[in-house]
């Protein structure tokens, strides 16, 4: 069970108002202390007699031996308990308890009363001798006034009836607003629920609207390459059977590793179909050498990074421009670059796609989703420090840099080949 400390649930100038005003009232010292014993508030109506005395070390230990003792067995009670310290004035300890729970004490006193009540009252630390020899020690004690004991007793279960009165309504306060904070997080886990079965239940109904048969889809591409090629448009029939072959490697390989050969190869018919759409006004060059060809990679990583090189950086650009897809082998991992000549980013705009692993309350346009789709599944399978690079100019150009660690690949190999034999 957590324990609940005084501090964290009473408001301390509060008390401190009380306790000086108690004093002012009573004559009567007085200070509150934690279940540790530590002071919370500051002394009120501290004696020059106590302040004098605890100037010796012998009795500045017998001070705190008869506080702890008293705050003790005050507790042991659960009332205020009222006792002699070891020079003979009158102390009480007022305890603090919520729900059981010791909290700390209040510790006053300082107080003499007439001889004939002493006796009433338990001595629990025995007297240090010497100090009466002190003539400005023996001069503060007669200056103590006396108190009667009822005057004690009433004041002790005054205060015992404040405090406590006062530290069960903010121990309430607080447990009320912890309350509130647990209902106000359970409405958001409400909401954030019926948002996610919302949201699921919109999937659902996209996935059934877009359930054409690939079969059917692949069979009336290939009518059309036919086609094309009666009617002799060997360049159509082309485009049509790369278009067949590039959504073929997308349904067959949605949140797959693939060897990095077959990526290209997807990539080149993928530039093939954009070649037809920008001309020569965009001009593409791959060199990925033999030696990475044969790690495998998340599919589908370098067709969204590419299709961002021409959709942001080139498209824009009125001039031509080339794309440079690129690899070689740094230390224990494969680098793959994707550089374009295109418009390049603002440092404004590259920090807002970068940070946080692309924060998506920030981003809203396809370049961010997209880097942000990569980057998630580059940290899922490789961990945070494969995450994509980016260097940006305005009107230079964009270089993505995208590292696969190599040592994990000899395992990913042997399985995707395993996979591709049955």
């Amino acid at each position: 069970m957590e324990i609940v400390h005084l501090r964290d649930i009473i408001d301390v100038e509060i008390l401190q108002e009380i306790q000086d005003r108690f004093s002012e009232a009573t004559g009567i010292a007085a200070v509150t202390v934690d279940f540790r014993g530590k002071p919370i508030t500051k002394y009120s109506k501290f004696s020059r007699f106590c302040s004098l005395i605890r100037e010796n070390g012998r009795c500045r230990d017998a001070c705190y031996q008869s506080d702890a003792h008293g705050g003790l067995e005050a507790a042991r009670r659960e009332e205020p308990y009222i006792y002699r310290c070891h020079t003979g004035l009158v102390d009480f300890a007022i305890p603090i308890t919520v729900n059981g729970q010791y909290m700390g004490s209040i510790m006053a006193g300082q107080a003499k009363i007439e001889e004939s009540e002493l006796n009433r009252l338990d001595q629990i630390v025995k007297e240090v001798p010497g100090w009466k020899d002190k003539e400005e020690i023996k001069a503060a004690y007669d200056e103590i006034p006396v108190i009667s004991y009822d005057k004690i007793v009433g004041a002790a279960r005054m205060m015992f009836l404040v405090s406590n009165y006062m530290v069960e309504k903010d121990m309430m306060n607080l447990m009320q607003e912890e309350l509130n904070a647990k209902n106000l997080k359970l409405m958001e886990q409400v909401k954030a629920r019926a948002e996610l079965e919302r949201a699921l239940k919109d999937t659902e109904i996209k996935a059934l609207q877009s359930q054409i048969n690939p079969h059917f889809l692949f069979n009336v591409l290939n009518t059309v390459g036919r086609l094309a090629l009666i009617e002799k448009a060997p360049k159509t029939q082309e485009i049509v059977y790369a278009l067949a072959e590039l959504l073929r490697y997308i349904l067959k390989n949605i949140n797959q590793m693939v060897k990095l050969e077959d990526e290209i190869a997807h990539i080149e018919r993928y530039l093939k179909i954009q070649s037809v759409r920008f001309g020569d006004r965009i001009q593409f060059m791959l060199d990925i050498p033999e030696s990475i060809r044969n790690i495998c990679v998340p599919s589908m990583i370098l067709q969204t990074l590419v299709e961002n090189a021409i959709n942001h950086g080139l498209e824009p650009k009125e001039e031509p421009g080339t794309i440079k897809i690129i690899g070689y082998t740094l230390e224990d991992d494969a680098v793959i670059e994707i550089i374009d000549d295109g418009v390049g980013m603002s440092k404004d705009r590259l920090h807002m796609i970068q940070d946080e692993y692309l924060d998506m309350g920030a981003i809203s346009d396809s370049t961010g989703i997209g880097i942000n789709n990569v980057n998630k599944r580059l940290i899922y399978h490789y961990g945070p420090e494969y995450k994509i690079k980016i260097k940006s100019k305005p009107n230079v150009g964009t270089t993505v840099k995208v590292r696969i660690p190599m040592k994990i690949n000899a395992r990913r190999v042997a399985h995707v080949q395993s996979a591709i034999g049955r």
